[in-house]
């Protein structure tokens, strides 16, 4: 495995310990766009067969040392049949106005195998603009969660390309707003050959005044037979004034294809509420009840149970409000 500048602890200049990775994960951090020890953009790249023996988990720093606008890139290539697990977290370290504009290239060769969790927490006065650029060699297999559990604004913008046959590709996904807060999902899936398959969760929970988009499209190219591909965007709205945009979209030029997609926007279930409260369940904890079950289908795509686990209390904390108890924090709980 080679990157630049791999793994660091650094000492920084305040107290911080990201409570997300396993016991056994390695950690890079990457403070304002830099690794920290290094001025080079991250590159990871995984030899032909390689194995990446630990998950790795690349902490994502915005600090006031930085400048307020940022802009950088991060590229990881999976050589054929290697495989790897890695944890890609975005905080916030002070209470600045930060807008952070980047770039992750992520390409795997035939038969690599890859799993990514994307958890972005950060504060309300963040905006972060991702552009994913995925491309899948023949069967080469990837499976991608993001969290989106805390910002002020959170654009992602995905593209992924199945550009050998037999690739695979899952994409899911969970953002959490309330206040003011935006999250938008911008998604162009394109199968480019014959025999692959994707498929697509994404869900929201959506409080108070914030405002979350959903434009997702899969292109199935001419020729591209046998594919599968699916689609799904679900949306709940916990207050008359949050907002839910959703736009799931087919673009297929071949006949033999499996696909669908789909969209709903809804509230909390009133039966389901008053079944748990017959039951002797306190109304605050039968709508928190309802909330969890809902996020949980899509924290439940990530493979490894402790990861899941802590993904699960960090979504549970933040469905129950306890990041926005501490307005002078920038850390959210995380």
């Amino acid at each position: 495995m080679k990157a630049s500048n791999l793994i660091y602890a650094p000492a920084l200049k305040q107290e911080f310990r990201c409570r997300v990775p396993l016991k056994d994960a390695r950690q890079l951090f990457l403070v304002n766009g830099k690794v920290q020890g290094g001025n080079a953009p991250l590159a990871l790249r995984l030899e032909a067969g390689e194995p990446m023996d630990r998950m790795l988990q690349i902490i994502g720093i915005r600090s006031a040392d930085g400048p307020q606008d940022l802009s950088f890139e991060s590229s990881f290539h999976f050589g054929p049949r290697s495989s790897g697990r890695i944890i890609l977290c975005a905080h916030t370290f002070s209470l600045d106005f930060f807008k952070t504009v980047e770039r992750v290239k992520i390409t795997l060769e035939e038969g690599a195998a890859a799993e990514f969790v994307v958890m972005q927490n950060e504060h309300n006065r963040a905006e972060h603009e991702t552009d994913y650029d995925i491309v899948l060699g023949p069967g080469a297999s990837l499976d991608m969660v993001f969290l989106s559990l805390h910002g002020g604004v959170i654009r992602n913008h995905i593209e992924a390309r199945l550009e050998g046959q037999g690739a695979s590709c899952r994409l899911s996904g969970l953002y959490l707003a309330d206040g003011e807060q935006r999250m938008d999902y911008d998604i162009r899936l394109t199968h480019q050959v014959p025999g692959c398959r994707s498929n697509q969760l994404f869900k929201s929970i959506l409080d108070d005044r914030s405002v979350a988009h959903f434009d997702g499209l899969i292109k199935v190219v001419p020729d591209a037979q046998k594919t599968e591909a699916y689609q799904a965007n679900h949306n709940l709205l916990l207050s008359d004034t949050a907002r839910a945009y959703t736009r799931p979209q087919l673009e297929i030029y071949a006949d033999d294809v499996k696909c669908s997609h789909g969209a709903t926007i809804g509230r909390l279930n009133p039966d389901e509420l008053f079944y748990m409260r017959t039951r002797g369940i306190p109304a605050a904890e039968a709508r928190l009840l309802q909330q969890l079950a809902f996020a949980g289908e899509v924290v439940e795509k990530i493979s490894s149970t402790e990861l899941r686990e802590r993904m699960l209390s960090l979504v549970e904390k933040r469905l129950r409000g306890e990041f926005s108890r501490c307005q002078n924090c920038s850390k959210n709980c995380c």
